[in-house]
């Protein structure tokens, strides 16, 4: 074994590791099994063409080199992205802690008590600047979750609204233009249509049912929009605001003034720019809304005994439960950067939020009276950061731009000749006083600097924020780095992530995230960038992407790429949008219907109704494979009106579809396109591809395949891949000079991401990457064949194999025993494991995927834990433990009830707490007993204020 090699510490099985697997497996070699597992009409002839591997050492110094190719000017360009200032204390304790970004979704409350505290605190941050009663716990953007508004208002319509034909979203013309272009991309298949202006001069009429206005705008001006939002309600129509966060602090929240929706970025609370994202968007709105709410919502409950903690309410509303009738198809969301801006406002508390706001609209007053003294005309009467400003007449835009390049100063520049600049919580004095020079240069005019900056006033009447915000004592405590530092560990402590065991989520792919991946992305080159400077700026970037989408076009065997959405849900729209913009274009725009299987992935259904399409779904056969008669029924009996199949390879049932490109052929028999799912791209890399299956265009989820970390439930990336006929149509970015298609506010979505892909594949090379799908397919059929004979394996391939995932069967169990597969989940969590995903794709199943990033020891452990638990189970099923009192029905067994004086169950301490001796060296305690989630959804308490007295 070569020690040196990237592939060999990234791969969990060792050479010496393959005869006791393949032996329980009944074959001869791992050749034989792949052989046996993927149909051998659509495996690669050849290896994939991708440059050798680098080793760790080799790509630090690569990536170090891009690095040194971006030039980080000093940006006042603004239009959504700001300079902001990450604590130490939170980089070092959370953005860089793998207990944090590498940690799943909460959907086990109980494994997850860290990570909902800090999200519920975010919540309240966002539920107290913006004084609406309810927020969710983040989107993907600030235009994504613009998006999401207009949907949500299109949603809201009433019955009168919607027999009487209204259709029209006015978006007020002061907006960011990135937000409109996303807008548009979302609102137009969905049969709305878009009305932009000046929202003073807008006459109100039946077929608008919406408004979106920003505050502060586009150009910087804070507009006093409550005349306007009293107007809009007395004509029946919704208002959403898009709002600076940190503006909030001093003006008068839009709660205050009527509005229904507020939503905007929280990147200006301690998140780098990363060239565009990742950022945690906000969304808050009214309580009568919830259910209409897109994304995920924190709150409160008890858990058996009394205790308050924390969980994921109103989890019906999910995409892979509600399908085509969610409120959206959104899946991953913001988690990691959610949290650490919920930590930044924890840790300046309100008094810090108050000063470092004041001294960015101090600074910003104080250059606008300066550059008027200049001769500059600043068009902003009320403002919070920005100037827009108007130049003399012996100053030009050029001359300005040269200047100001020269001092390695990037301003905004308007198309009409006018300049805006941005003040932002990096500003300093010395900022200052140089930003004046290249003004005063530009003017012919002495600029003298100045020693400091007087505070100024910060807003006058209506528009000044009275309220008080973040009065709970969690944001008025931790204003030191040590109880801060003990503050985020205490939450630490209550999460199970990969730092702690395997987490076999089917279908999650939750693999190593190395430390070599992940190191880069503390650079300040790739941290600080601002996605809109000027293209010399960002080589090293450029260069990065470049050379990554070169490397997935590879990877996929397709023509074109866009690393633009900024989810996998995100890219499962793009591919169908950029069908759909296909499609147009050939005159076959009328086709509204997606044929999906009922083995597709849980989101697909709702993105094909974000898309503007009509799902129909496809039947599986007993054995889980598309039920190829029904298929080719329902295509050949819908021809006309087909768009496209949507389909995932290998299936979430876990198994290779043997007749997959006869599917595609139907398909495209039809005039219709093949959109693959690649959430489980990671049993196809090196072996097989969507361009030699037969698709047309596939998503890939960075943040499982390609080693990005979950972040707790984000970031994630979705790049979409597309043949041939489908480049023309690809998402464009106004940066490009063409907007159509967009679908985040970045023109390359979370570019700060796409290092850590970078790193895995440049250090993988071709060969480690087959490598691991063999891996990944191995380490799936050694539990299958281990767990076969107690829990059974719900599906089978045609050879009797599973994918790199497999479906155990308990619905048998609770029907012998009562034990449910909720119990068995909740039970893995006293032997310190995360539960595989429950009840999907099949209701009353756990779904395992083990990767191929564990090592056969850890395999190994979960299996004697699901034997020890399978045995546990028997006990039930004999009466050797009672049905009402055993340790499966009282999991998980929290450490407060452990140590206990009292012990009111028929089982000892030790059975519950340290069921086989593996937990000994490897416990982790849980500090809440099993959750109540009716509670939760009952009582909906989403910020630290709430009480169940």
């Amino acid at each position: 074994m070569e020690t040196t090699k990237f592939a060999n510490r990234h791969i969990g099985i060792e050479e010496k590791d393959l005869p006791q697997m393949l032996g329980k497996i009944g074959v001869k070699t791992l050749d034989e099994l792949i052989d046996k597992t993927i149909p051998s009409q659509i495996r690669l002839k050849q290896p994939l063409p991708l440059a050798p591997a680098m080793t760790e050492r080799e790509f630090a110094m690569h990536i170090a080199e891009l690095a040194s190719q971006n030039k980080l000017y000093k940006t006042y360009i603004g239009a959504g992205w700001y300079d902001s200032v990450t604590p130490a204390v939170i980089q070092r304790n959370v953005f860089e802690n793998p207990v944090w970004y590498t940690s799943y979704t909460p959907y086990q409350a109980e494994i997850s008590q860290g990570r909902l505290e800090a999200l519920l605190n975010f919540q309240t941050v966002v539920s107290d600047l913006t004084a609406m009663p309810l927020a969710n716990c983040s989107l993907l953007d600030e235009a994504t979750a613009a998006a999401e508004a207009a949907t949500m208002m299109f949603g809201l319509r009433s019955r009168a609204q919607q027999k009487a034909g209204a259709d029209t979203l006015f978006v007020d013309e002061e907006v960011f233009p990135q937000v409109l272009a996303v807008i548009r991309t979302r609102a137009i298949p969905q049969g709305m249509k878009i009305r932009t202006g000046n929202y003073k001069t807008l006459e109100f009429t039946p077929d608008i049912f919406g408004c979106i206005v920003q505050y502060p705008n586009n150009s910087g001006s804070v507009e006093d929009y409550r005349a306007f939002t009293e107007q809009a309600h007395a004509a029946g129509c919704k208002v959403a605001v898009d709002a600076d966060i940190m503006a909030l602090v001093l003006l008068t929240p839009p709660g205050e003034w009527g509005a229904d929706i507020v939503f905007g970025s929280t990147q200006r609370l301690g998140i780098p720019m990363f060239y565009g994202g990742p950022s945690a968007a906000y969304f808050a709105t009214r309580d009568e809304y919830k259910r209409n709410m897109p994304g995920r919502i924190i709150g409160l409950s008890k858990d058996k005994y009394g205790h308050l903690c924390y969980r994921m309410a109103l989890q019906t509303r999910e995409q892979h439960i509600k399908r085509e009738k969610a409120t959206s198809n959104i899946c991953t969301a913001q988690a990691l950067l959610a949290t650490m801006s919920g930590f930044y406002a924890v840790y300046h508390g309100p008094e810090g939020l108050k000063e470092i706001a004041g001294r960015i609209h101090s600074i910003a007053v104080w250059m606008s009276k300066q550059l008027t003294r200049l001769g500059y005309k600043q068009l902003n009467e009320v403002f919070f950061d920005t100037l827009r400003l108007q130049l003399p007449d012996h100053v030009s835009v050029p001359k300005l731009r040269t200047i100001a390049l020269s001092k390695e100063i990037n301003l905004r520049y308007f198309d009409n000749g006018e300049v805006g600049l941005s003040i932002d919580e990096a500003t300093t004095v010395a900022d200052a006083n140089l930003l004046m020079t290249v003004f005063g240069i530009a003017a012919e005019e002495p600029v003298p600097d100045v020693a400091e900056i007087p505070d100024a006033p910060a807003f006058t009447g209506d528009l000044k924020r009275t309220s008080g915000f973040l009065s709970h004592e969690v944001f008025n405590r931790y204003h030191t780095e040590t109880e801060m530092m003990r503050y985020i560990k205490r939450l630490e402590r209550k999460d199970i992530s990969l730092a702690h065991s395997m987490i076999s989520l089917g279908s999650c792919t939750m693999k190593l995230n190395a430390a070599s991946e992940m190191l880069p992305l503390s650079n300040m080159a790739w941290m600080g960038m601002h996605p809109l400077v000027p293209e010399d700026q960002a080589q090293g970037y450029r260069t990065l992407i470049a050379n990554l989408s070169e490397q997935l076009k590879t990877i996929t065997g397709f023509a074109g790429v866009t690393l633009q959405p900024n989810s996998g849900a995100a890219g499962e729209y793009t591919g169908l949008r950029i069908i759909r913009s296909y499609l147009e274009s050939i005159g076959q725009g009328h086709r509204n219907l997606v044929l999906i299987p009922a083995s597709a992935h849980g989101t697909n259904p709702a993105s094909a109704v974000q898309a503007g399409y009509q799902p129909l779904t496809c039947a599986c056969d007993e054995h889980g494979n598309v039920d190829l008669n029904d298929l080719r029924e329902k295509a050949e009996a819908n021809r006309d009106n087909l768009a496209a199949l949507m389909i995932t390879y290998p299936s979430t049932h876990g198994i290779f579809e043997e007749e997959i490109a006869e599917i595609c052929q139907i398909i495209h028999a039809c005039g219709a396109q093949v959109y693959m799912d690649g959430a489980n791209m990671n049993a196809q890399v090196g072996l097989t591809n969507p361009g030699t299956i037969g698709a047309d265009v596939c998503h890939l989820n960075l943040h499982k395949t390609f080693a990005s970390p979950h972040g707790g439930g984000g970031p994630g990336v979705g790049p979409v891949c597309v043949a041939e006929h489908l480049v023309p149509f690809l998402p464009g970015h106004a940066l490009f000079g063409n907007d159509a298609n967009e679908v985040s506010a970045a023109p390359y979505g979370s570019a700060g991401i796409l290092p850590i892909t970078y790193a895995y594949i440049c250090m993988m090379g071709a060969d480690g990457l087959a490598r691991a799908t063999k891996a990944a397919i191995l380490n799936a059929n050694y539990l299958a064949a281990c767990l076969k004979d107690t829990y059974g394996i719900v599906y089978h391939g045609k050879n009797g194999f599973v994918g790199h995932e497999m479906i155990l069967e308990c619905r048998k169990i609770h029907e012998e025993s009562g034990i449910s597969e909720n119990d068995i989940a909740k039970r893995l969590m006293d032997y310190g494991y995360h539960a595989p995903t429950l009840s999907f794709p099949v209701h009353g199943t756990l779904m395992v995927e083990p990767t191929e990033s564990e090592s056969l020891a850890e395999l190994d452990n979960f299996v004697d834990t699901m034997q020890a638990i399978w045995k546990e189970i028997e006990e039930v099923k004999n009466g050797d433990a009672a049905r009402e009192d055993n340790v499966l029905v009282n999991a998980p067994h929290p450490e407060y009830e452990v140590v206990g004086n009292q012990w009111n169950h028929g089982y000892s301490r030790e059975k519950a707490a340290y069921p086989i001796e593996s937990v000994r060296w490897n416990k982790f305690w849980i500090n809440v007993a099993r959750v109540d989630n009716t509670l939760g959804d009952r009582k909906l308490l989403p910020t630290r204020y709430g009480s169940f007295d």
